[in-house]
């Protein structure tokens, strides 16, 4: 997407940023500048043939591409093997000018497709405004935005207490549940005066919940009395309201770790009998999390599943309409289950079996279970992670699923496409080419779109046989000549050893446009090490977060990489974050660099900066206090500077519970007086993923360190690395600092968008 930014009110300003890119001997100048800007959403409109927007819909394939004609609309007969457009780009055009749309359709994403029999309608549009084409009549009508369905505007960091009085029908229309007062009551749905009260011992401070599940035969019901916990209220000060001269003050509900948790006990009810019974509390003690009860088609029992407390121990229970309370699968780690990342359940013939996801054996692989607990077999298995069940057959018993790091000699993030037999047997590869891939299956499973690529490689589409995996039709190859015309250079993929000197850390390396080997550049690291997912795109079309090739314009090198103690690899390089946040993949990172500088001496690693966001931010500013040897500029926003100050599930999940003293030993703020380097802090005011007052103590703490560092906030500004406004002071602070160089004066009061090369 374009950025709008803010330039020098100069004439010189429209015609340097169109120029083409000279080696010059200056970094960090004004042309720099204009030419940072000018790679600003630089891949839009410049890449041919990449395929978007791929759907199947009626058995037909259709997909859009963008070629010298303009963005066309490409449909796909997969049994005479041919592609032709379905709307011409001229008639598009004209139709979305009859409808008041001044601007070229190439900048429209595909959103939707109805096929029928003489004629496709398909919508496109933007977050302004939709417009529905219908390609027998060739006309487009706009519909605004405010129309469509819109999803449910609920902060992420609210919790659902399953209090309310919503009434449930039975399956069989004879009852209605429903909760009064706290207690579960069911009536007649005939005879609302026969009504009978099954539970009696419901409180405001231990109640039923509103989620009332009937069992299939409707002979039983079943919910969860609920002990809730005490909110912990963060408040925000917004200071430049749109609509009101005054501040105004805004709450939320946020759990930070150690705090109380909401304690569920699951409950089946009897129609006939009228009894009631819990599941076994002290199997289900201190709970991080408890699922809502979910019964078997047959009627015999619900299952649920638990998370206790600390996350080293996740269980798939059962309770049966008799009472009794079974556990289904147990999952224990010496460290932590990554509940959020890799839990994945499949229940089949209602439960007689499960397809279940561990990391037990030290890889994240698919296991299947009996109904009384026990494992019959591993599924997949070998030094490689599944990272997604794409379908499960229960007829032909097998599942087709993604994984990573399986093919030798490629990088080990890259997505490949399997199949595989329930008891283990007929691995069948479905993609191989060296490449990160994205399949979109046909609905009937027989057929598969395969679109791949690399960061230094553009996308490849492909239409595929899922039987076997072979290609049946080339559909489309990329072409990003124009791009390379402008000066804009590919990243490099760049592979380095670990601490360990054995394990292979994948990053990549950015140069300028007017990258000069005989120059020095000074080196600016990206980071974000969260432990829930890895961050260096893998994906030609896929940008990181942070504008790194324009930044790498001003005149400097910049890398970004997957240290220890992030995802996608196996549990023991993942398990270096467990209660060590503070580590962040150092020790790797240094060593990716120096690696890097040893094989182009043209890094200068006297010269190091880094920035992140969010929990890069606490990573960036961590830099400086733990290895300020190395680095020596930091750019922090939006960070979570001590870890009890974040929110509970991504906090607790890696550093533990109970708090110790290990979240201390991880803390920003705690080690604040060791601050070396020069450090820019930016924050918004309206953050609500993470506290601001985590970035307002750690300030205070390097106050009374008598600390030197610059600091941002930003009015009404949420969770994000500072806007355009931050992107600008971040690249002069690094200008100013590793450079050398006074960035040159901007005047912020005209807003343009810069022409691109």
């Amino acid at each position: 997407m374009k950025r709008t930014i803010t330039l020098l009110t100069c004439a010189a300003v429209f015609t340097a940023a169109i120029l083409p890119a000279k080696k010059t001997v200056a970094q960090g100048t004004l042309r720099d500048y204009q030419r940072a800007e000018a790679m600003n959403g630089l891949k839009e409109n410049k890449i041919l043939g990449a395929a978007d927007g791929v759907k199947w819909t009626n058995g037909v394939l259709l997909y859009s591409t963008l070629t010298t004609r303009g963005k066309e609309f490409i449909k796909v007969d997969v049994q005479q093997k041919t592609k032709q457009p379905v709307y011409d780009p001229a008639e598009l055009a004209a139709a979305l000018t009859g409808a008041g749309r001044k601007t070229n359709a190439a900048e429209l994403p595909f959103q939707e497709i109805t096929l029928g029999d003489q004629e496709i309608k398909f919508t496109i549009g933007d977050s302004n405004w939709t417009y529905r084409l219908d390609t027998k009549q060739a006309t487009a009508v706009k519909i605004p935005a405010s129309a469509r369905n819109a999803g449910p505007n609920r902060a992420w960091s609210e919790i659902n207490t399953g209090q309310g009085e919503r009434p449930v029908n039975s399956p069989d229309g004879k009852w209605v549940a429903f909760i009064r007062e706290n207690n579960v009551y069911i009536r007649s749905a005939k005879n609302t005066q026969e009504q009978y009260q099954l539970s009696f011992d419901g409180s405001p401070g231990e109640y039923y919940a509103s989620f009332i599940s009937w069992s299939p035969d409707s002979r039983h019901l079943a919910t969860a009395k609920i002990r809730p916990a005490k909110e912990h209220p963060v408040y925000l000060i917004e200071s430049s309201p749109l609509d009101q001269l005054q501040p105004k003050l805004h709450t939320r509900n946020y759990l930070k770790p150690g705090d109380a948790l909401q304690q569920r006990q699951p409950y089946v009810f009897s129609v006939e009998s009228k009894r009631s019974y819990g599941a076994n509390a002290v199997a289900i003690a201190d709970q991080y999390n408890l699922t809502n009860p979910v019964w078997r088609k047959d009627s015999r029992a619900v299952s649920f599943e638990y998370n206790q407390r600390g996350h080293q121990q996740y269980k798939v229970m059962e309770l049966d309409t008799k009472g009794a309370t079974r556990d289904l699968i147990k999952e224990e780690s010496a460290t932590f289950i990554d509940y959020s990342g890799k839990r994945y359940r499949y229940d089949l013939a209602d439960g007689k079996e499960t397809i279940w996801a561990s990391e037990r054996d030290g890889w994240n692989h698919l296991y299947l279970y009996d109904d009384k607990g026990n494992v019959k077999n591993q599924i997949t298995k070998g030094d490689w992670v599944v990272r997604r069940v794409v379908r499960v057959d229960e007829t032909k018993r097998n599942l087709i699923f993604e994984a990573s790091g399986k093919t030798t000699g490629i990088d080990p993030y890259f997505i490949q496409y399997y199949s595989i037999n329930f008891d283990g047997t007929g691995l069948t590869e479905l993609t191989h080419e060296n490449g990160n891939h994205t399949a979109y299956f046909s609905p009937d499973y027989n057929y598969f779109v395969d679109v791949y690529s690399r960061i230094d490689a553009p996308p490849v589409t492909v239409l595929k046989n899922t039987a076997d995996g072979k290609t049946i039709m080339e559909l489309e190859t990329a072409d990003i000549s124009n791009l390379l015309k402008t000066g804009w250079k590919l990243p490099e993929v760049f592979v380095s050893k670990a601490r360990d000197g054995k394990t292979d850390i994948w990053g990549m390396i950015i140069r300028p446009s007017n990258f000069d080997p005989n120059k020095k550049y000074p080196v600016i690291e990206y980071i974000y090490a969260g432990p829930h997912s890895f961050f260096v795109p893998k994906s030609f079309v896929t940008d990181s977060r942070g504008s790194l090739h324009e930044l790498a314009e001003l005149g400097f090198i910049v890398v970004q990489c997957d240290g220890m103690g992030t995802n996608g690899r196996s549990k023991a390089f993942l398990d270096v974050c467990w209660k060590n946040l503070k580590d962040g993949g150092f020790p790797d990172r240094i060593a990716f660099m120096q690696s890097a500088a040893k094989k182009y001496p043209y890094m200068n690693l006297d010269k190091v900066g880094i920035f992140g966001n969010s929990a890069g931010g606490q990573s960036s500013m961590g830099a400086l206090l733990f290895h300020p040897d190395f680095y020596k500029v930091a750019v922090s926003s939006s960070g979570c500077h001590d870890n009890r100050m974040d929110k509970i599930w991504w906090n607790e999940q890696w550093m533990g519970y109970p708090i110790g003293p290990q979240y201390a030993e991880s803390s920003n703020v705690t080690h604040a007086a060791n601050l070396k380097g020069k450090l820019l802090l930016i924050l918004g005011e309206m953050d609500e993923n993470v506290d601001p007052s985590s970035t307002k103590q750690l300030m205070n703490a390097l106050i009374k360190a008598n600390k030197n560092f610059d600091f941002i906030e930003i009015p009404g500004m949420g969770h994000s690395l500072g806007g355009d406004y931050g992107e600008h002071k971040r690249r002069d602070f690094f200008v100013k600092h590793l450079l050398g160089v006074d960035p040159p004066e901007w005047n912020w009061v005209q807003r343009i968008t810069v022409p691109k090369p």
